[in-house]
């Protein structure tokens, strides 16, 4: 191979491997497009390393692979007169090491990672002092998935919402997540974790947000014509905004009655706007959503 050949295939694999050390970079930093990596909280960026190591760890295959792609069509194409050709030769030592050690180590790794963050990263696990900085009280929330659009009680506070939470920053919350239509997935990607909801299912969801912020949550699973709206706002606030919020919501003009609960049951709406309750009238009306599914015939 000549010198100037050379010197172009060095330069293609260099930019190569440039490009695809830049994109978990590109990833760490992205708001918008790789929200999973630059996530809110401790427990979103765990969960964000956890999938930045297993990212790395297909790299160690990939790029290989993918180079060797190229290098073999070039080295060996038929004007190459510096290419060995070797008819009779069928076996390498070291070939078989790299063939059968790198996907060993990698699978290795990733059980004991898998392992290991499969009890840590548990979202049944309560937070309440699993980190420092954060309150040693715990706020639940109760989500109820609904065609098309999510349903939240504030049972500590008797109040609800519809398409909007707010929660303090480094306080423990607690989701309480079911649902009154088909099968929906409750899921804030910067904080980590999605967790579906299920008619006659209480599944729970433990988060914690440490930065003041606006971030979205969605449905991650198709239920419908107006899945794609099914999105709500989560209001990640100091604990003097919490608690302004909170009585926002308390001034509201409506409240959470049966009326309400049918009104919001009963019809199918697309990117439904934000409601707020001032009370709930039916202290167990959450339970009762539940046990309505699990009543025998």
């Amino acid at each position: 191979m000549s010198k100037s050949k050379k010197i172009v295939l060095l330069t293609f694999i260099s930019l190569f491997f440039i490009v695809m050390l830049l994109i978990p970079i590109v990833a760490m930093w992205s708001n918008e497009i790789f929200v999973l990596i630059n996530a809110n909280g401790q427990l979103g960026r765990q969960q964000g390393w956890l999938i930045m190591l297993a990212f790395f760890l297909m790299l160690l295959v990939v790029i290989p692979t993918l180079v060797m792609a190229v290098w073999f069509p070039f080295w060996y194409r038929e004007g190459n007169k510096d290419a060995e050709y070797l008819p009779k030769w069928n076996h390498s030592n070291k070939i078989e090491f790299f063939a059968w050690g790198v996907p060993i180590a990698i699978v290795s790794v990733l059980a004991v990672t898998a392992y290991k963050t499969s009890h840590s990263l548990d979202p049944r696990q309560s937070l309440v002092g699993k980190y420092e900085n954060t309150q040693d009280r715990e706020i639940t929330i109760q989500a109820v998935a609904m065609d098309w659009k999510w349903v939240f009680f504030y049972p500590e506070e008797d109040i609800a919402t519809v398409n909007e939470i707010a929660i303090p920053v480094n306080t423990p919350i607690k989701f309480l997540i079911t649902s009154d239509t088909v099968m929906n997935s409750f899921f804030i990607p910067e904080l980590g974790s999605q967790l579906y909801a299920m008619g006659g299912m209480e599944n729970r969801l433990h988060l914690i947000a440490d930065k003041q912020k606006v971030m979205r949550g969605i449905s991650a699973n198709y239920s419908g014509a107006g899945f794609s709206g099914m999105k709500f706002d989560v209001l990640s606030v100091s604990d003097a905004e919490y608690d302004s919020w909170i009585n926002k919501v308390k001034s509201a003009n409506q409240v959470f009655d049966q009326n309400a609960y049918q009104r919001l049951r009963g019809k199918q709406t697309k990117d439904h706007p934000v409601e707020h309750f001032a009370d709930v009238v039916d202290n167990d009306q959450f339970n009762n959503i539940i046990r309505k599914y699990n009543k025998t015939h």
